[in-house]
């Protein structure tokens, strides 16, 4: 019987920019680390957070991948504990699931420990019970590409992995800057017109549409986000550059990843992606603000065990 497991969860783009809340889609490269220790005490506990620049909170209640571990530890009435320590790699603040991936990479490692280990959807309920105490809301955009991988539709009670090419590629440039995920949420508080959900429904279908045929013709017309990208653009410095020039290098579209400031974007090959990311950061840097860019297939991977 294992007692100690290490998993990596991988960043995510939340949103993909048409489905507020419900879709998302892992990437590789960076990533959180959580190791964790079964113990005999009936409890959960912090042992120790390396990498954050902020100060995490070590109670676990108050901890995404703590929240997570005890919402595990109710539902299966386990007699035993654990004890996490959390590894970040992901800024937080930055719109790539920094908090979501923590409390991924606890749930896998756990899930390695247990005599009977769940199925990876049956792990999303305690997911997104984690990521709610840091986003404020329960959703899944961010835990449910990470458990399993790819594109994800994740709803209140389904998470459903949707195919794409293979050689489709994200690009996602993150700026050195935060946007709070509470502030990015705030932004969004005001009146809707019928119209604008509408039109975000018809975009979102087209997007899923067009990953399932494998259609970037479909991913073009649908990739344009009505709803929030208008109400959080003006907090991301340059964001309406860096995406002009993601579209100039002949993205299928592009938008803001997660809550932001990070900007992502779709492409149909490796090549051209790779030229997209040096012009976005161009634009990032035109606008005052070094940058880090991410290369990663839009089927990216899912959060696994390493030790």
């Amino acid at each position: 019987m294992r007692t100690s497991a290490t998993a990596f969860s991988p960043a995510s783009v939340g949103n993909i920019g048409v489905g507020f809340d419900i879709l998302g889609h892992s990437i590789a490269g960076a990533g959180d680390r959580a190791t964790v220790r079964r113990v005999s005490e009936p409890v959960v506990r912090i042992a120790a957070i390396r990498g954050s620049t902020v100060d995490l909170p070590m109670q676990a209640h108050a901890n995404t991948a703590g929240a997570a571990l005890i919402a595990l530890r109710d539902a299966l009435a386990l007699p035993f504990g654990f004890e996490i320590e959390l590894d970040k790699g992901i800024a937080l603040g930055s719109g790539m699931g920094g908090s979501a991936a923590s409390c991924v990479a606890a749930l896998v490692a756990a899930n390695a420990l247990l005599d009977a280990p769940l199925p990876r959807a049956a792990l999303y309920p305690f997911a997104v019970t984690g990521e709610a105490v840091a986003s404020g809301g329960r959703h899944g955009d961010n835990v449910g590409p990470m458990l399993l991988g790819g594109v994800v539709l994740a709803t209140a009670d389904h998470v459903v992995a949707v195919p794409v090419p293979a050689e489709w590629t994200c690009v996602l440039v993150h700026p050195d800057a935060v946007l709070e995920t509470r502030r990015a949420r705030a932004a969004l508080a005001g009146a809707y017109e019928l119209k604008e959900f509408v039109a975000q429904s018809a975009n979102l279908s087209l997007v899923l549409a067009g990953c399932w045929r494998g259609d970037p013709a479909l991913v073009r017309a649908g990739l344009k986000d009505v709803l929030v990208e208008p109400r959080r653009a003006p907090l991301i410095g340059g964001f309406a550059a860096v995406k002009q020039a993601a579209l100039d290098h002949d993205a299928m579209g592009a938008s803001i990843s997660g809550a932001g400031p990070s900007v992502f974007a779709w492409f149909e090959h490796a090549a051209t992606a790779a030229r997209a990311a040096e012009a976005m950061q161009a634009a990032f840097a035109a606008a005052g603000f070094t940058s880090q860019a991410y290369r990663s297939p839009v089927a990216g991977p899912a959060a696994e065990v390493i030790a």
